[in-house]
Protein backbone atom coordinates (compact mmCIF):
# COMPACT_ATOMS: atom_id res chain seq x y z
CA UNK A 1 0.00 0.00 0.00
CA UNK A 2 1.02 3.63 -0.42
CA UNK A 3 0.88 6.01 2.54
CA UNK A 4 0.60 9.71 1.73
CA UNK A 5 0.84 12.16 4.67
CA UNK A 6 -1.34 15.21 4.01
CA UNK A 7 0.28 17.67 6.37
CA UNK A 8 -1.59 20.97 6.41
CA UNK A 9 1.04 22.59 8.63
CA UNK A 10 2.16 23.09 12.21
CA UNK A 11 -0.22 25.15 14.30
CA UNK A 12 -0.75 26.64 17.72
CA UNK A 13 -4.13 25.83 19.21
CA UNK A 14 -5.63 28.26 21.71
CA UNK A 15 -7.81 27.33 24.67
CA UNK A 16 -10.82 28.04 22.46
CA UNK A 17 -9.39 25.67 19.83
CA UNK A 18 -8.58 28.36 17.30
CA UNK A 19 -5.71 27.27 15.06
CA UNK A 20 -2.94 29.63 13.94
CA UNK A 21 -0.24 28.60 11.48
CA UNK A 22 3.24 28.46 12.98
CA UNK A 23 6.09 30.06 11.06
CA UNK A 24 9.75 30.75 11.79
CA UNK A 25 8.77 34.28 12.78
CA UNK A 26 6.14 33.37 15.38
CA UNK A 27 7.34 29.93 16.54
CA UNK A 28 8.84 31.16 19.82
CA UNK A 29 6.11 33.68 20.62
CA UNK A 30 2.97 31.76 19.69
CA UNK A 31 0.70 30.93 22.61
CA UNK A 32 -1.21 27.70 22.97
CA UNK A 33 -0.38 24.06 22.27
CA UNK A 34 1.84 23.36 19.25
CA UNK A 35 0.73 20.51 16.99
CA UNK A 36 0.61 19.48 13.38
CA UNK A 37 -2.60 18.73 11.53
CA UNK A 38 -1.87 15.76 9.31
CA UNK A 39 -4.49 13.50 7.74
CA UNK A 40 -3.33 10.48 5.76
CA UNK A 41 -4.35 8.96 2.45
CA UNK A 42 -3.80 5.21 2.17
CA UNK A 43 -3.87 3.80 -1.35
CA UNK A 44 -4.59 0.09 -1.48
CA UNK A 45 -5.43 -2.21 -4.35
CA UNK A 46 -9.14 -1.62 -3.69
CA UNK A 47 -9.46 1.84 -2.12
CA UNK A 48 -8.25 5.38 -1.61
CA UNK A 49 -8.74 5.71 2.15
CA UNK A 50 -8.62 9.07 3.91
CA UNK A 51 -7.96 8.95 7.65
CA UNK A 52 -9.61 12.06 9.11
CA UNK A 53 -10.00 15.24 7.09
CA UNK A 54 -7.95 18.01 8.70
CA UNK A 55 -9.08 21.61 9.03
CA UNK A 56 -9.25 22.53 5.36
CA UNK A 57 -6.30 24.91 5.63
CA UNK A 58 -5.61 27.04 2.57
CA UNK A 59 -2.26 28.32 1.35
CA UNK A 60 -1.48 31.92 0.34
CA UNK A 61 -3.17 31.32 -3.02
CA UNK A 62 -6.39 30.25 -1.28
CA UNK A 63 -5.93 26.68 -2.48
CA UNK A 64 -6.52 23.73 -0.18
CA UNK A 65 -3.23 22.39 1.15
CA UNK A 66 -4.56 18.83 1.10
CA UNK A 67 -5.76 19.13 -2.51
CA UNK A 68 -2.38 20.60 -3.45
CA UNK A 69 -0.53 17.61 -1.96
CA UNK A 70 -2.90 15.20 -3.68
CA UNK A 71 -2.36 16.94 -7.01
CA UNK A 72 1.39 16.43 -6.67
CA UNK A 73 0.61 12.71 -6.29
CA UNK A 74 -1.64 12.85 -9.38
CA UNK A 75 -4.68 12.13 -7.23
CA UNK A 76 -7.96 14.04 -7.46
CA UNK A 77 -10.29 14.39 -4.44
CA UNK A 78 -12.95 12.59 -6.51
CA UNK A 79 -10.82 9.43 -6.31
CA UNK A 80 -11.10 9.11 -2.53
CA UNK A 81 -13.42 6.18 -1.85
CA UNK A 82 -13.58 6.13 1.95
CA UNK A 83 -13.26 8.79 4.66
CA UNK A 84 -12.76 7.23 8.10
CA UNK A 85 -13.42 9.65 10.95
CA UNK A 86 -11.85 8.79 14.29
CA UNK A 87 -13.87 11.42 16.18
CA UNK A 88 -15.62 14.69 15.46
CA UNK A 89 -13.38 17.43 16.87
CA UNK A 90 -13.08 20.35 14.49
CA UNK A 91 -9.47 19.70 13.49
CA UNK A 92 -10.45 16.25 12.24
CA UNK A 93 -13.59 17.10 10.23
CA UNK A 94 -13.44 20.67 8.91
CA UNK A 95 -11.59 19.58 5.79
CA UNK A 96 -14.44 17.25 4.82
CA UNK A 97 -16.75 20.05 3.63
CA UNK A 98 -16.25 23.46 2.05
CA UNK A 99 -18.48 26.48 1.78
CA UNK A 100 -19.49 27.74 -1.65
CA UNK A 101 -21.87 30.44 -2.83
CA UNK A 102 -24.58 27.77 -2.98
CA UNK A 103 -23.83 26.41 0.50
CA UNK A 104 -21.68 23.58 1.80
CA UNK A 105 -20.50 20.68 -0.32
CA UNK A 106 -18.37 17.57 0.16
CA UNK A 107 -14.67 18.01 -0.58
CA UNK A 108 -14.45 14.29 -1.40
CA UNK A 109 -17.78 13.78 -3.19
CA UNK A 110 -17.38 10.09 -3.99
CA UNK A 111 -16.14 9.02 -0.57
CA UNK A 112 -18.28 6.95 1.76
CA UNK A 113 -17.94 8.62 5.18
CA UNK A 114 -17.74 6.40 8.27
CA UNK A 115 -18.90 8.06 11.51
CA UNK A 116 -19.38 6.53 14.94
CA UNK A 117 -22.99 7.37 15.88
CA UNK A 118 -22.30 7.46 19.63
CA UNK A 119 -19.51 9.99 19.03
CA UNK A 120 -22.03 12.23 17.25
CA UNK A 121 -24.48 11.86 20.13
CA UNK A 122 -21.73 12.89 22.55
CA UNK A 123 -20.87 15.94 20.46
CA UNK A 124 -24.49 17.05 20.24
CA UNK A 125 -24.80 16.79 24.02
CA UNK A 126 -21.88 19.22 24.37
CA UNK A 127 -23.07 22.27 22.45
CA UNK A 128 -20.76 25.15 23.23
CA UNK A 129 -17.67 22.97 23.58
CA UNK A 130 -15.01 24.78 21.49
CA UNK A 131 -13.45 21.47 20.40
CA UNK A 132 -16.39 21.05 18.03
CA UNK A 133 -17.40 23.20 15.06
CA UNK A 134 -21.16 22.67 15.14
CA UNK A 135 -21.85 24.56 11.93
CA UNK A 136 -19.50 22.28 10.02
CA UNK A 137 -20.65 19.20 11.92
CA UNK A 138 -24.30 19.82 11.11
CA UNK A 139 -23.41 20.19 7.43
CA UNK A 140 -21.23 17.09 7.49
CA UNK A 141 -23.95 14.81 8.83
CA UNK A 142 -26.32 15.90 6.05
CA UNK A 143 -24.04 14.53 3.33
CA UNK A 144 -25.51 11.58 1.45
CA UNK A 145 -22.72 8.99 1.64
CA UNK A 146 -22.59 8.33 5.39
CA UNK A 147 -22.32 4.96 7.09
CA UNK A 148 -23.40 5.26 10.72
CA UNK A 149 -21.31 2.94 12.86
CA UNK A 150 -22.76 1.50 16.07
CA UNK A 151 -20.64 -1.54 16.82
CA UNK A 152 -17.69 -1.57 19.22
CA UNK A 153 -15.39 -3.21 16.68
CA UNK A 154 -15.51 -4.82 13.29
CA UNK A 155 -14.44 -4.95 9.68
CA UNK A 156 -15.27 -2.27 7.12
CA UNK A 157 -13.64 -4.35 4.39
CA UNK A 158 -11.26 -7.29 4.42
CA UNK A 159 -8.42 -4.75 4.64
CA UNK A 160 -9.92 -2.23 7.11
CA UNK A 161 -10.79 -2.96 10.73
CA UNK A 162 -11.81 -0.59 13.52
CA UNK A 163 -12.38 -0.49 17.25
CA UNK A 164 -14.14 2.03 19.48
CA UNK A 165 -11.60 2.61 22.25
CA UNK A 166 -12.49 5.92 23.93
CA UNK A 167 -9.71 7.77 25.70
CA UNK A 168 -9.43 11.14 23.98
CA UNK A 169 -13.21 11.23 23.52
CA UNK A 170 -15.74 8.70 24.89
CA UNK A 171 -16.32 6.95 21.56
CA UNK A 172 -13.19 7.66 19.57
CA UNK A 173 -12.34 4.88 17.15
CA UNK A 174 -9.03 3.71 15.75
CA UNK A 175 -8.26 1.88 12.52
CA UNK A 176 -6.01 -0.81 11.11
CA UNK A 177 -5.39 -1.22 7.39
CA UNK A 178 -3.77 -4.47 6.30
CA UNK A 179 -2.59 -5.48 2.86
CA UNK A 180 0.13 -7.89 1.66
CA UNK A 181 1.39 -8.59 5.21
CA UNK A 182 1.75 -4.84 5.89
CA UNK A 183 -0.20 -3.24 8.75
CA UNK A 184 -0.87 0.46 9.19
CA UNK A 185 -2.29 1.62 12.53
CA UNK A 186 -4.03 4.93 13.12
CA UNK A 187 -4.55 5.72 16.80
CA UNK A 188 -5.76 9.26 16.13
CA UNK A 189 -5.62 11.44 19.26
CA UNK A 190 -4.96 8.57 21.63
CA UNK A 191 -1.57 8.28 19.91
CA UNK A 192 -1.06 11.58 18.08
CA UNK A 193 2.68 12.12 18.59
CA UNK A 194 5.75 9.90 18.94
CA UNK A 195 6.50 11.39 22.36
CA UNK A 196 3.33 9.78 23.73
CA UNK A 197 5.18 6.46 23.52
CA UNK A 198 8.26 7.87 25.21
CA UNK A 199 6.47 9.44 28.17
CA UNK A 200 3.74 7.28 29.67
CA UNK A 201 1.41 9.99 30.94
CA UNK A 202 -2.30 10.53 31.39
CA UNK A 203 -3.13 13.82 29.67
CA UNK A 204 -5.76 16.16 31.08
CA UNK A 205 -6.78 17.14 27.56
CA UNK A 206 -8.26 13.65 27.12
CA UNK A 207 -11.75 12.65 28.26
CA UNK A 208 -10.18 9.63 29.98
CA UNK A 209 -6.43 10.18 30.08
CA UNK A 210 -5.65 7.04 32.04
CA UNK A 211 -7.46 4.84 29.54
CA UNK A 212 -5.62 6.50 26.65
CA UNK A 213 -2.31 5.88 28.42
CA UNK A 214 -3.16 2.21 28.98
CA UNK A 215 -4.14 1.84 25.33
CA UNK A 216 -0.80 3.27 24.21
CA UNK A 217 1.10 0.75 26.32
CA UNK A 218 -0.95 -2.06 24.79
CA UNK A 219 -0.52 -0.77 21.23
CA UNK A 220 3.21 -0.26 21.62
CA UNK A 221 3.63 -3.91 22.56
CA UNK A 222 1.43 -5.08 19.68
CA UNK A 223 3.17 -2.75 17.23
CA UNK A 224 6.59 -4.19 18.12
CA UNK A 225 5.37 -7.76 17.83
CA UNK A 226 3.51 -7.22 14.56
CA UNK A 227 5.66 -4.54 12.87
CA UNK A 228 2.92 -1.94 12.56
CA UNK A 229 3.46 1.37 10.86
CA UNK A 230 1.98 3.98 13.21
CA UNK A 231 0.50 7.17 11.74
CA UNK A 232 0.90 10.36 13.79
CA UNK A 233 -1.75 13.01 13.21
CA UNK A 234 -0.37 15.76 15.46
CA UNK A 235 3.41 15.23 15.52
CA UNK A 236 5.33 18.38 14.62
CA UNK A 237 8.15 16.55 12.85
CA UNK A 238 7.23 12.94 12.17
CA UNK A 239 4.40 11.31 10.26
CA UNK A 240 5.03 7.54 10.31
CA UNK A 241 7.01 5.52 12.86
CA UNK A 242 7.80 1.89 13.53
CA UNK A 243 8.65 0.95 17.13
Amino acid sequence: MKIIPLKEGNFSASKTKDFSLLTEENWNTAAGIKMSVQPFLIVTQNDYILLDAGIGWKNDNADSVVSEILAKENIHPDQVTKLLLSHLHKDHIEGAVRQTEEGYEAVFPNAVIYIQKRELDFAMENKGNPSFDFEVLEQLIQLPNIVWMNEDKGQITDEISYEVVGGHTPYMQVFWIREHEETVFYGADDLPQASYLQYHLAYKSDFDGRKAMELRLKWEKEARENHWKILLYHDLQKNIIEV
